[in-house]
């Protein structure tokens, strides 16, 4: 869409799906499988950017925030400000809308398998129709928007800097969600309030992720949650059981004290759409996203927040940050490389910045037990930690850094002799994520001066793992 948009060539443009036109925009078999939500900020900077306009019903529901619980229910923090539930079985069926007013050929069907490759450069992808006849298209740039495990990424053809793979143990998240309605029965807003997003983190409930409750409504949900494989395995062993992803899903609807009497929505809006699970990525995005003739956006390039898996929000800014440099690269007669370098530049100076302090942040809250996280967030959070994180910035947990605050406060270093390990590695964390943002934020502006900027890189995410003991 943003290609079509930015053009002054008149481009021609074709997007392929693997569904048809009545389910354009499905990810998985069992639905349009999404959190759903969306920050106010991420949508209006694409609808100010391509002149288009989502409202209802797409737009199912406005939030104020979003709400983080600690796990003992005594610490509310409020991790983002205003933002939206979108209805991602409709929301698709509006960008189609929008596309074909853009003039973007729609080609339905068609599953996307191969990419095609000349002289070290991708120029085209083979694919299947659901007649089973082969499709091949040929193009100056190939746009990968396959989802995390992309096939087309994955066997990339030619050489490039493009990541293939991901560390699928560490840095994927197996999530799952209901769309539920239910009876207001409790009124407990730690559990469902219908002006806020609620994340609740519990290592029991959601090992190596976190649980949500998302209002779609004022009885109507979005919940579910996400684990890492390997703190389940370790959680189950623990405690001597054998839960999975689906069974902890249905104990925290149970457990959810305000969804009574839970129940799927009858509407065509959901329908087909009201369970589904799927993996999400939660490292920082891809460190190069840009081969000659070909480039990935959204989870194809690993974008979700390592925080907090959201993955609406980076993927926005990416799709329009690489239309804009796609259609210059082509009126440039360069996309190579080279020639689509910027959107990396462009992307990481813009949102990329931070995701790999809070890929370091994450992988350490990840080994916490759930008394030291509810301590933490007690009492070692400042306002001006909260105020960062609002803004989707690291906090810097100046209570911790600030040594002669420590030395002066009784309180504060009370606190802190009681979670000495703990008061240690998060002032450590914040003095990492400085450093890896002063990186980030010198990106390299040529593909030559990438590797040596990627080994510094990966010299300071090894350095705070085993700092931290993460393994």
């Amino acid at each position: 869409m943003a290609v079509a948009r930015f053009s002054r060539q008149n481009l021609r443009v074709v997007l392929i799906d693997r569904n048809e036109r009545s389910e354009f925009g499905k990810k998985t078999k069992r639905g349009w499988t999404c959190g759903d939500a969306v920050s106010r900020k991420s949508l209006e900077f694409v609808m100010e950017n391509l002149g288009i306009r989502y409202e209802w019903p797409e737009i199912e529901h406005e939030v104020d925030g979003v709400l983080v619980i600690s796990p003992d229910h005594e610490t509310k923090v409020l991790f983002d400000g205003e933002g939206y539930l979108l209805n991602r079985k409709l929301w698709p069926q509006k960008q189609l809308q929008y596309l074909e007013k853009f003039g973007v050929e729609v080609v339905f069907g068609v599953d996307v398998r191969t990419l095609l490759s000349e002289d070290n450069r991708i120029v085209g992808v083979k694919g299947t129709s659901r007649s089973g006849e082969p499709v091949e298209v040929r193009a100056k740039v190939v746009v990968d928007a396959s989802g995390s495990a992309s096939v087309l990424r994955t066997n990339l053809p030619i050489e490039s800097y493009v990541e293939r793979e991901i560390d699928k143990e560490n840095d994927m998240e197996a999530t799952g969600r209901y769309i539920l309605e239910f009876d207001r029965v409790v009124e407990d807003e730690t559990w469902f309030d219908p002006r806020y997003c609620i994340i609740h983190l519990d290592q029991f409930l959601a090992p190596g992720g976190y649980c949500w409750t998302f209002p779609k409504g004022e009885n109507k949900v979005n919940i579910g949650l996400g684990v890492q494989k390997t703190a389940l395995d370790r959680r189950n062993a623990a405690h001597g059981l054998n839960d999975n992803l689906a069974s902890l899903i249905d104990q925290y609807v149970r457990t959810n004290r305000a969804i009574v009497n839970p129940r799927e929505p009858e509407g065509y809006q959901d329908q087909g759409n009201t369970y589904s699970t799927w993996q999400v990525p939660v490292r920082r995005q891809n460190d190069c996203m840009v081969a000659n003739g070909y480039v990935v956006v959204g989870d194809a390039a690993w974008m979700p927040r390592p925080i907090d898996a959201g993955g609406l929000g980076p993927s926005l800014y990416g799709s329009v940050i690489l239309g804009r440099n796609i259609v210059r690269a082509i009126e440039e007669n360069d996309v190579s490389q080279d020639g689509l370098w910027n959107y990396n530049v462009e992307y990481v100076r813009m949102y990329g910045y931070q995701m790999a302090g809070f890929e370091v942040f994450r992988r350490y809250l990840q080994t916490l037990p759930n008394d030291d996280i509810s301590f933490g967030m007690k009492y070692f959070l400042s306002e001006d930690d909260i105020e960062s994180i609002k803004r989707r910035e690291h906090p810097r947990f100046p209570l911790l850094t600030n040594f002669l605050r420590v030395l002066l406060d009784a309180e504060l270093r009370r606190r802190v002799r009681e979670r000495p390990k703990l008061a240690r590695s998060l002032a450590y964390i914040a003095g990492k994520s400085r450093r890896l943002i002063k990186h980030y934020l010198n990106y390299p502006e040529r593909s030559s001066e990438f590797p040596k900027w990627r080994a510094q890189l990966l010299r300071e995410l090894r350095e705070a793992n085993e700092k931290l003991g993460i393994t």
